[in-house]
C-alpha cells in the first residue's frame, strides 16, 4: 500500500468515518477514497453501493477491474431511557451488530441488573455524550418520554449528524416536542429527520414488538444513507 493511502486510511479509521482501498488490479496502484468524496461515472456509483452495504469486492469498469476494501466504523446504537423496550432492544443490536448504549439518569431504571453486560450510564445525556460523543454512524433512539431526557440527546444528534434520528411518542407528543426544538434553535429541515412516532410501521404493540420495528428502522437507515429520503446528509 502507498504510504500516503496508508496514512489517510489510518486517520479516517481513527475518526469513525467510513473510507474505501480502492486498488487498480492492472496496476497495483490504490488510492483512498472517503466518504462524501466525489468519484465520478460508473465507478462512483460502484463505490456509493460500496459504502452502503460494507461490502468489499472486485468491480468491472471500462474493461478495468479495481479492489474495493471497504472500512466501516462499527455502528452504534445510543439508547436514552432505561425503559422495557430498550430490555428487549440491547439482545437484538448485539445480534445484529450494533455498538449499544443506554443512557438514563433514574438509577431505578438504569441498574446492571436490568441491564446486563450492557453499557450503562446513570447520567444525564449531555454529561454521558460529553465522553464519548455522538457521529454520523451513531444510531440514537430516544425512548423516555421525558423532555428533560430526551430533548438534550436529540438535540445532540442534529449536531453530529447521525444516521438515524428516532423518538418515542404519539403524533400529538412529537408534535410537541418539535415545537421544543424549535424553540431551543433547532432548524425545521433537521427535524424532519426525527422519525417519530418510532419504528417501522408493523402494527408493533408489546415493548418487544416496538423494539423489533426500532432496530428495523435503524437498519434500514443504515443501508440506505447518502440516499433521498434516509441516512446521512449529501
Amino acid at each position: 500500500m502507498d504510504p500516503h493511502s496508508l496514512k489517510k486510511l489510518n486517520a479516517l479509521r481513527r475518526d469513525r468515518k467510513a473510507a474505501i482501498l480502492l486498488t487498480d488490479l492492472g496496476d497495483g496502484r490504490d488510492r483512498v477514497i472517503g466518504e462524501g468524496d466525489t468519484v465520478a461515472g460508473v465507478l462512483g456509483e460502484a463505490v456509493a453501493r460500496a459504502f452502503r452495504s460494507g461490502k468489499s469486492g472486485v468491480v468491472e469498469v471500462d474493461g478495468r477491474h479495481f479492489f474495493l476494501n471497504v472500512h466501516l466504523p462499527a455502528p452504534r446504537l445510543v439508547v436514552i431511557g432505561a425503559v422495557h423496550i430498550s430490555q428487549a432492544l440491547a439482545p437484538m443490536a448485539k445480534i445484529a451488530g450494533f455498538d449499544l448504549t443506554i443512557i438514563d439518569p433514574r438509577t431505578a431504571f438504569a441498574s446492571p441488573e436490568r441491564f446486563p453486560d450492557v453499557a450503562l450510564h446513570a447520567e444525564w445525556p449531555d454529561e454521558a455524550l460529553a465522553r464519548q460523543p455522538l457521529d454520523a454512524y451513531t444510531a440514537l433512539a430516544a425512548l423516555t418520554h421525558d423532555p428533560k431526557i430526551d430533548d438534550p440527546a436529540l438535540k445532540a444528534a442534529f449536531d453530529a449528524e447521525c444516521f438515524y434520528i428516532g423518538a418515542l411518542g404519539s403524533r400529538k407528543t412529537h408534535a410537541k416536542r418539535v415545537e421544543r426544538l424549535k424553540d431551543a434553535g433547532v432548524a425545521g429541515q433537521a427535524l424532519e429527520r426525527i422519525n417519530a412516532p418510532i419504528g417501522l410501521d408493523i402494527g408493533a404493540a408489546t415493548p418487544a414488538e416496538i423494539a423489533v420495528a426500532v432496530l428495523g428502522s435503524v437498519i434500514r437507515a443504515l443501508r440506505t444513507r447518502g440516499l433521498d429520503g434516509g441516512g446521512l446528509p449529501s
